[in-house]
């Protein structure tokens, strides 16, 4: 059994509190330093007093039994260290009727620390007991040379006072401390674990706004895509062919630059459309405003900034998985949409299975932009293709299918292309839990398919 760095009552606090002085041996604190070596040095006065009239009483030289108390009372000093050690000798001295402050502190000491419960219950039962024989030893002698009157039992019922209001004190004044500070570190235990686990999911909501925050750049960025390399390469096609035709046939050539000037306003109608529906959604008016901020600096409480943060970034990967507003483009306008690729030369086709219905205006937007984007591509890298567009109404989903035959010819074309025109038309499909499939034909033309669930 080791009592080595025993802690003791809570008026020691960590050494975390001392300050800049290093500490003395087991002490922390200046304070505790000055507090024992006082009380060792009244105990060692009391002792010494008590030892000296002790030693003159039973025959022996009172300075030598004044020596012995003052060593003895002086082992209060060890009380932090070695409680244990205190305790057992002032239950060795109580027969000499001495220490009683050795005593009293050296309980009070041993119950506040982290000694076993049954080790004090054992020790304060010895000193009981020796406190209360010697007490009945006293009092029986003191009524018998005063020849008082009083009995047996109530001589008995005075040591056993005596021995309680000795013992019991110091020992439950020394557990309430003890069970004081275990709920207090406890508290700042818990408390710290909160702290930590708020910070974790600070964190946590802080890495979730940025995925939304990166969605949301991948959505905004595929809307872009389509609505300016859909219209920007109808507009390149009909640039062309109002070159070749400027002077040949004006009637024809006023006719094209009145599409080419359509297109653009269509484009540019689409974009603002686009912007608008961005504005009002983000709720504020600058963008600026990041998860981070809002935790740091738009709420006291840590939790209701963590709720902000965690709704931004459920917005946020929301918006960014393709649960765009209501505003966009239908399947109705497929038709236009087809007939704006023939008003520009390409020969497509459009062909309509099953009964057509409302799909939901998020599922008919992706479909029409799978479609979309596909006749940019076939403009693109397919000059003078012809194309299929077969669009199926079934029981659970729509499916689309887009097919186009080889090139007629290598044409050096001046339309850029960024290569994420088929990853967007994945992302926007897969949102929506469908399937997307792209690739080459046998024939050497290419084909687009997707397949999107209507049902939830």
């Amino acid at each position: 059994m080791s009592t080595t760095g025993a802690r003791v009552p809570d008026e020691e606090a960590d050494a975390a509190h001392a300050g800049s002085w290093s500490g003395l041996w087991w002490w922390t604190r200046r304070r505790s330093v000055a507090l024992d070596v006082s009380l060792a040095a009244a105990s060692a006065l009391e002792a010494s007093f008590e030892g000296a009239t002790f030693a003159a009483r039973i025959g022996i030289v009172s300075g030598l039994g004044a020596l012995i108390g003052l060593l003895v009372g002086a082992m209060l000093v060890l009380r932090r260290r070695w409680p244990i050690a205190v305790v057992l000798v002032a239950i060795a001295v109580t027969p000499a009727q001495t220490g009683l402050i050795l005593s009293m502190v050296g309980f009070y000491t041993l119950a506040a620390s982290e000694v076993p419960r049954r080790l004090t219950a054992l020790f304060a039962g010895m000193s009981g007991l020796g406190t209360m024989l010697v007490a009945f030893v006293s009092i029986e002698s003191s009524v018998r040379h005063s020849s008082s009157r009083l009995g047996l039992p109530l001589v008995l019922a005075i040591s056993i006072l005596v021995a309680f209001g000795l013992t019991a004190p110091p020992v439950l004044f020394g557990l309430y401390v003890r069970a004081r500070r275990r709920l207090v570190e406890s508290l700042r235990d818990r408390a710290d674990g909160l702290e930590r686990e708020l910070e974790l999911l600070a964190e946590k909501a802080l890495e979730r706004a940025e995925r939304a925050r990166a969605a949301e750049r991948a959505r905004i960025a595929r809307e872009m895509h389509d609505v300016v390399a859909h219209r920007v390469s109808l507009m390149v096609v009909h640039a062309a062919a109002l070159k070749a035709v400027a002077l040949k046939d004006p009637a024809k050539a006023s006719a094209s630059a009145e599409l080419l000037g359509d297109m653009g306003r269509q484009a540019l109608t689409e974009l603002r459309q686009m912007l608008g529906v961005l504005r009002s959604a983000s709720g504020t008016g600058t963008g600026d405003a990041t998860p981070r901020a809002k935790y740091a600096g738009g709420a006291a409480d840590p939790a209701a900034g963590e709720a902000g943060v965690d709704a931004a970034a459920e917005a946020g990967v929301e918006a960014g998985l393709g649960h765009e507003p209501d505003a966009g483009p239908s399947l109705a306008e497929l038709a236009q949409l087809v007939q704006e690729s023939r008003a520009a030369g390409m020969g497509v086709e459009l062909a309509v299975e099953g009964e057509q219905r409302p799909c939901g205006r998020r599922i008919e937007a992706t479909v029409y932009r799978v479609v979309q984007e596909a006749l940019t591509n076939v403009r693109k890298h397919a000059v003078g293709a012809k194309a299929q567009v077969r669009l199926a109404y079934r029981e659970a989903e729509v499916a689309v299918l887009i097919v186009n035959g080889p090139a007629e010819a290598v044409v050096a074309t001046a339309l850029p292309s960024g290569g994420h025109g088929l990853t967007g038309m994945r992302e926007r499909v897969t949102a929506h839990g469908g399937g997307f499939a792209a690739g080459p034909t046998p024939d050497g033309g290419f084909r687009v398919s997707a397949m999107v669930p209507t049902a939830p």
